[in-house]
C-alpha cells in the first residue's frame, strides 16, 4: 500500500421537511455495496486544476463546489449551505486511505433521479433510519445533525 496516496471524500446529509435523504449502493460499489448512506463522493484535481486559482498558488471552496456537484450527480438534488458535522477515516477494502468530510445542508430543489451508484433513496425520519443497513456511522452522523437543531 502506498501510505502517500489517498481519496477525500465529501459526502452531504440533505435534510427535507424533517426528514433525511438516505441512498442505497449499487451492489457494484468496491465499498460497502448494498448498503445504505448519504450522498458525496470524491474529490478529484479535476474538480478544481481546471478552474482559475483563488490566489496565486490556491483554490479556496473545492470541497464544497465538488460536494454540490456530487449531489447534484448522483441524486438530482441541489443543497443551500453547508455545515460541517465531522470528519472521519478509514481503509476501503482495496487497500485505500479515505478522508471522509461530512456536512449537512437542505434541500433546495430538483427531483430525485436513482443512477448507477446510488440505486434507491428513502427520505427518513431518524428512527425510521434504524431500520436501513446503513454504512457503519450514518446513524450516529444523523442523530448528530438532529441534536443540532434543537
Amino acid at each position: 500500500m502506498d501510505t502517500k496516496s489517498h481519496y477525500v471524500v465529501a459526502t452531504c446529509i440533505v435534510k427535507k421537511d424533517g426528514k433525511y435523504l438516505i441512498a442505497k449502493r449499487s451492489d457494484k460499489e468496491k465499498a460497502f455495496p448494498g448498503l445504505w448512506t448519504v450522498p458525496g463522493g470524491k474529490i478529484e484535481t479535476t474538480d478544481y486544476t481546471h478552474l482559475p486559482k483563488t490566489t496565486s498558488s490556491h483554490w479556496y471552496n473545492v470541497v464544497e463546489r465538488s460536494l454540490r456537484r456530487e449531489v447534484k450527480e448522483e441524486t438530482g438534488l441541489d443543497i443551500g449551505a453547508l455545515d460541517f458535522v465531522c470528519d472521519l477515516f478509514f481503509i476501503r477494502p482495496d487497500g485505500v486511505p479515505t478522508m471522509i468530510l461530512s456536512y449537512a445542508s437542505e434541500y433546495s430543489g430538483g427531483d430525485l433521479t436513482p443512477n448507477d451508484e446510488l440505486v434507491e433513496f428513502a427520505w427518513v425520519s431518524l428512527d425510521e433510519a434504524k431500520k436501513y443497513s446503513l454504512i457503519e456511522g450514518i446513524y450516529e452522523e444523523l442523530e448528530w445533525v438532529e441534536k443540532r437543531k434543537k
